[in-house]
């Protein structure tokens, strides 16, 4: 057997009850340039039943990912979040409506999707206003974020041209 070529040393593995399939097949239709890879399914050994999906590598917009059907042992937390760099407003409004559905809308562009991964859908914009060497502007920006939900660039812009 030859071993296929690593694609990517580090990849995020997400586990899931018994759900793991459903959760990738919606990732994957929300992230263009997405696929599943491989489907690895349990087999006599177990611990599942047999035939039932235990792993799938996938990509999402080219990075790799796992999705594990380990059992009800552990749950997700918004302490782990993938970040959605958006480039316009129309990004954010994309994947703040697909990623929610059915999931928790956070405060400062953040979410939880129906599966209970944690999102932030940032636009690039948010990351360049509060990265400005003048720390008036940059707090406007942040006061501002802290009231939203999900990000309104037009309104940081406005905070961000803000006089005194």
């Amino acid at each position: 057997m030859q071993m296929k070529q690593i694609k990517q040393k580090v990849s995020p593995a997400l586990w899931f009850d018994n759900n793991g399939e459903e959760a990738v097949n919606f990732y994957v239709s929300v992230f263009k340039n997405s696929r599943i890879n491989q489907i690895i399914r349990y087999g006599e050994a177990g611990p599942g039943p047999v035939g039932t999906v235990m792993a799938i590598t996938f990509d999402l917009d080219g990075e790799e990912f796992t999705a594990i059907n380990g059992g009800p042992h552990f749950t997700f937390s918004p302490a782990i979040s993938f970040v959605v760099k958006c480039i316009n407003q129309d990004e954010v409004d994309y994947y703040w409506e697909k990623l929610s559905a059915g999931g928790r809308q956070d405060q400062c562009g953040w979410l939880a999707d129906k599966f209970g991964v944690s999102w932030q859908i940032v636009p690039v914009t948010l990351l360049e206003l509060l990265d400005d060497p003048d720390p008036a502007k940059s707090k406007r920006v942040m006061e501002a974020v802290l009231q939203m939900h999900k990000i309104d660039i037009e309104l940081i812009r406005q905070a961000y041209a803000q006089t005194p």
